[in-house]
Protein backbone atom coordinates (compact mmCIF):
# COMPACT_ATOMS: atom_id res chain seq x y z
CA UNK A 1 0.00 0.00 0.00
CA UNK A 2 1.36 3.44 -0.64
CA UNK A 3 0.91 6.64 0.83
CA UNK A 4 -1.12 9.78 -0.22
CA UNK A 5 -1.76 13.44 0.88
CA UNK A 6 -5.19 14.11 -0.49
CA UNK A 7 -6.46 17.85 0.00
CA UNK A 8 -10.13 18.43 -1.07
CA UNK A 9 -11.91 22.16 -1.69
CA UNK A 10 -15.54 21.89 -0.55
CA UNK A 11 -18.32 24.39 -2.02
CA UNK A 12 -18.89 26.73 1.59
CA UNK A 13 -22.91 26.30 0.69
CA UNK A 14 -22.30 22.50 1.62
CA UNK A 15 -19.90 23.28 4.97
CA UNK A 16 -22.33 21.18 6.85
CA UNK A 17 -21.97 18.23 4.89
CA UNK A 18 -17.95 17.50 5.11
CA UNK A 19 -18.05 15.78 8.21
CA UNK A 20 -20.83 13.02 6.87
CA UNK A 21 -18.46 13.57 3.70
CA UNK A 22 -15.61 13.14 5.47
CA UNK A 23 -16.68 10.18 6.94
CA UNK A 24 -17.86 8.17 3.74
CA UNK A 25 -14.47 8.58 2.74
CA UNK A 26 -13.33 7.57 5.97
CA UNK A 27 -15.05 4.05 5.95
CA UNK A 28 -13.91 3.67 1.83
CA UNK A 29 -10.15 3.89 3.26
CA UNK A 30 -10.68 1.67 6.94
CA UNK A 31 -12.68 -1.05 4.71
CA UNK A 32 -10.48 -2.01 2.28
CA UNK A 33 -7.72 -2.34 4.36
CA UNK A 34 -6.24 1.03 4.85
CA UNK A 35 -5.31 4.01 6.95
CA UNK A 36 -5.85 7.63 7.73
CA UNK A 37 -2.76 8.74 9.34
CA UNK A 38 -4.02 12.75 9.74
CA UNK A 39 -7.14 14.71 9.18
CA UNK A 40 -7.07 18.33 9.61
CA UNK A 41 -10.07 20.03 8.60
CA UNK A 42 -8.96 23.99 8.18
CA UNK A 43 -12.41 25.05 7.64
CA UNK A 44 -13.85 28.17 5.93
CA UNK A 45 -11.17 29.73 3.72
CA UNK A 46 -10.79 32.31 0.63
CA UNK A 47 -9.06 31.04 -2.61
CA UNK A 48 -6.29 32.62 -4.80
CA UNK A 49 -9.30 32.67 -7.43
CA UNK A 50 -12.63 32.37 -8.09
CA UNK A 51 -13.66 28.84 -8.64
CA UNK A 52 -17.53 28.16 -9.47
CA UNK A 53 -18.36 31.39 -8.80
CA UNK A 54 -17.18 31.75 -5.13
CA UNK A 55 -14.28 33.30 -3.21
CA UNK A 56 -14.10 30.60 -0.36
CA UNK A 57 -14.30 27.15 0.01
CA UNK A 58 -14.02 24.49 3.06
CA UNK A 59 -10.42 23.12 2.97
CA UNK A 60 -9.61 19.71 4.63
CA UNK A 61 -6.39 17.18 4.63
CA UNK A 62 -5.81 13.79 5.01
CA UNK A 63 -3.08 11.73 4.62
CA UNK A 64 -4.12 7.91 4.12
CA UNK A 65 -2.44 5.16 3.31
CA UNK A 66 -4.62 2.78 0.44
CA UNK A 67 -4.22 0.43 -2.59
CA UNK A 68 -4.79 1.98 -5.68
CA UNK A 69 -8.33 0.33 -6.08
CA UNK A 70 -9.52 2.53 -2.98
CA UNK A 71 -7.75 5.33 -4.13
CA UNK A 72 -9.48 5.11 -7.98
CA UNK A 73 -12.58 4.89 -5.90
CA UNK A 74 -11.53 7.96 -3.97
CA UNK A 75 -11.32 9.71 -7.15
CA UNK A 76 -14.74 9.22 -8.24
CA UNK A 77 -15.78 9.76 -5.55
CA UNK A 78 -14.59 13.37 -5.80
CA UNK A 79 -15.29 13.50 -9.56
CA UNK A 80 -18.98 12.43 -9.07
CA UNK A 81 -19.65 15.10 -5.89
CA UNK A 82 -21.19 18.00 -6.54
CA UNK A 83 -19.73 19.65 -3.73
CA UNK A 84 -16.69 19.22 -4.20
CA UNK A 85 -14.92 22.07 -6.21
CA UNK A 86 -11.43 20.58 -6.51
CA UNK A 87 -9.38 17.97 -5.48
CA UNK A 88 -5.74 17.20 -5.05
CA UNK A 89 -4.16 13.51 -5.08
CA UNK A 90 0.46 13.68 -4.43
CA UNK A 91 1.77 10.67 -3.58
CA UNK A 92 3.71 10.52 0.02
CA UNK A 93 7.08 8.50 0.54
CA UNK A 94 6.10 7.96 3.67
CA UNK A 95 3.31 8.63 6.40
CA UNK A 96 2.90 12.37 7.19
CA UNK A 97 1.56 12.35 10.94
CA UNK A 98 2.75 15.71 11.98
CA UNK A 99 0.80 18.77 12.42
CA UNK A 100 0.66 20.95 9.12
CA UNK A 101 1.67 24.49 8.78
CA UNK A 102 -1.76 25.66 8.64
CA UNK A 103 -2.40 23.75 11.77
CA UNK A 104 0.53 24.59 13.50
CA UNK A 105 0.14 28.42 12.51
CA UNK A 106 -3.51 27.67 13.88
CA UNK A 107 -2.36 26.59 17.19
CA UNK A 108 0.31 29.41 17.73
CA UNK A 109 -2.28 32.29 16.69
CA UNK A 110 -4.77 30.66 19.73
CA UNK A 111 -1.74 30.31 22.16
CA UNK A 112 -0.81 34.52 21.13
CA UNK A 113 -4.63 35.12 21.69
CA UNK A 114 -4.68 33.96 24.95
CA UNK A 115 -1.30 35.95 26.27
CA UNK A 116 -2.67 38.61 24.90
CA UNK A 117 -5.77 37.98 26.75
CA UNK A 118 -4.17 37.81 29.84
CA UNK A 119 -1.61 40.82 29.28
CA UNK A 120 -5.26 42.89 28.96
CA UNK A 121 -6.62 41.51 31.54
CA UNK A 122 -3.82 42.45 33.78
CA UNK A 123 -3.39 46.17 32.55
CA UNK A 124 -7.33 45.93 33.19
CA UNK A 125 -7.11 45.06 36.80
CA UNK A 126 -4.31 47.48 37.13
CA UNK A 127 -6.32 50.73 35.62
CA UNK A 128 -9.80 49.59 37.89
CA UNK A 129 -7.19 49.19 41.33
CA UNK A 130 -5.93 52.84 40.16
CA UNK A 131 -9.79 53.92 40.19
CA UNK A 132 -10.59 52.16 43.14
CA UNK A 133 -7.70 54.03 45.12
CA UNK A 134 -8.48 57.36 44.05
CA UNK A 135 -12.18 56.90 44.56
CA UNK A 136 -10.87 55.98 48.21
CA UNK A 137 -8.38 59.18 48.65
CA UNK A 138 -11.40 61.43 47.34
CA UNK A 139 -13.73 59.85 50.15
CA UNK A 140 -10.99 60.25 52.56
CA UNK A 141 -11.05 64.17 51.73
CA UNK A 142 -14.37 64.51 51.63
CA UNK A 143 -14.70 63.12 54.99
CA UNK A 144 -12.40 65.47 56.24
CA UNK A 145 -13.81 68.67 55.39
Amino acid sequence: MRHYEVVFLVHPDQSEQVPAMVDRYRTLVETNAGMIHRFEDWGRRPMAFMIAGVYKAHYVLMNIECDNETLAELNSMFKFSDAILRNLVIKKNRAITEPSFLAKSKEENQEENKEENKEENKEENKEEENKENIYINNQKKDAKK
